[in-house]
């Protein structure tokens, strides 16, 4: 134990002194990782109170053949703008971005609609404009809002009650909690945590191997008395020191920073209060020894601090792979699954962040599987080192 935390104590003092250890693990992952997010948060959140307050623009050809509609929507705060367009003149308005909706109004249009027969209406749009899309959204609204009370109007003026066409009335209720409405919001809050606390520990990883192998420091390391296994172990822990840092820092920054942020608003509550941080740390916290161990059994195979950094880079994206797939397959969160470090991690941030209870079950899963794997690795690396080819 003594030899262990000699060990540990060189490595964790001697990248105090290396800046681009100290910048990762306590700067750019906890400070700007953070800042970033409130910042997009923020920014979004803005800009979608701006679409709903401002004034919808439309431009609409032959606006004169639909007075009744044209007064509708100027009732519903939608600005129209009366232009001559053709098919073709409509499309290439809409693909040189010279006008977000474009509304025709055809020839029949009035003679149809005093007929009682459908009226056509053409609406052009660019769907793969996401922020113009949810402006079409809005007009689709009201051009149905409309439909529907001429449709009224026709059955009060044959004596029918409206009410016949109307058989089901469905009234939503929605269960959500302002704190669960916050995860909408909050969902990279579980992956910025994850990638800012293994970025936390990736250059000490990298120094603390390739290296001093670089340096030729690693040769008379080993030639001490102390076993190889001991010493690898000792870089191991001071690995997982400044990680534990970096997720300590970066998730005290998101409960800082996201106070600035206007959930509240918008019907939306992140309560990230001292339990819920602590919380966080606590079920994160073991997936630090796995991150650990697999860089430094990664940086075993490298020959110098360059190769090494550019394979820990991609090695970062192992832990947070499965969390890409949570919203492509809908992942939910079952006990099977909470056996995947990481991803495990990710549904009791999430669970925590919305305040659901959890199942102790799925902690002892989360928490066992990712030490286990996390000494697993450990041993692996000391397994490597004792090799006589790890000195080049």
């Amino acid at each position: 134990m003594k030899t262990l935390l000699t060990v540990f104590r060189k490595e964790f003092l001697e990248n105090l002194r290396d800046r681009r250890t100290i910048l990762s693990a306590l700067v750019f992952g906890p400070l700007f990782g953070p800042l970033l997010l409130a910042l997009t948060l923020q920014l979004s959140l803005s800009r979608n109170e701006a679409i709903a307050d401002e004034p919808m623009a439309v431009a609409v050809t032959h606006a004169e053949r639909a007075p009744n509609l044209m007064a509708f929507l100027r009732e519903r705060n939608v600005s129209i703008e009366e232009v001559t367009l053709d098919d073709a003149g409509a499309r290439a308005a809409i693909l040189d971005r010279a006008h977000k909706l474009v509304l025709a109004v055809p020839e029949d249009y009035g003679a149809r609609l005093a007929a009682g027969q459908p009226a056509p209406l053409r609406l052009y749009a660019d769907s793969s404009d996401l922020f113009n899309d949810r402006v079409g959204d809005r007009l689709r609204t009201l051009l149905s809002q409309h439909a529907q009370q001429i449709a009224q109007l026709r059955l009060l003026a044959r004596g029918v009650d409206p009410l016949v066409i109307a058989p089901i009335a469905v009234q939503d209720v929605d269960v959500a909690t302002p704190r669960s409405r916050a995860v909408l919001a909050l969902g990279v809050l579980s992956y910025l945590i994850i990638i800012a606390m293994l970025m936390g520990g990736m250059y000490l990883a990298i120094d603390a191997t390739a290296g001093e192998r670089e340096r030729g420091s690693l040769e008379p390391l080993f030639t001490t008395p102390a076993s190889r296994s001991l010493i690898v172990y000792g870089k191991v822990l001071a690995t997982a020191a400044y990680m534990l840092i970096s997720l300590v820092l970066t998730v005290l920054a998101c409960a800082i920073v996201v106070r600035w942020v206007r959930l509240e608003d918008f019907g939306m509550s992140a309560q990230l209060d001292a339990s819920t941080t602590l919380a966080l740390i606590g079920v994160t916290a073991p997936l630090i020894l796995t991150g650990a161990g697999l860089m430094t059994v990664v940086a075993s195979f490298t020959k110098s601090y360059r190769e090494a950094q550019t394979w820990l880079g991609v090695v970062l994206l192992v832990p947070t792979l499965p969390l890409a797939f949570v919203t492509l397959l809908n992942l939910k969160p079952t006990l099977p699954l909470m056996a995947v470090p990481s991803l495990s991690q990710h549904f009791l941030m999430t669970a925590l962040l919305r305040g659901d209870p959890i199942d102790p079950r799925a902690v002892a899963i989360s928490v066992g599987v990712s030490l286990a794997l996390g000494i697993a690795l450990s041993w692996l690396a000391a397994r490597l080192y004792r090799r006589e080819a790890i000195l080049g």
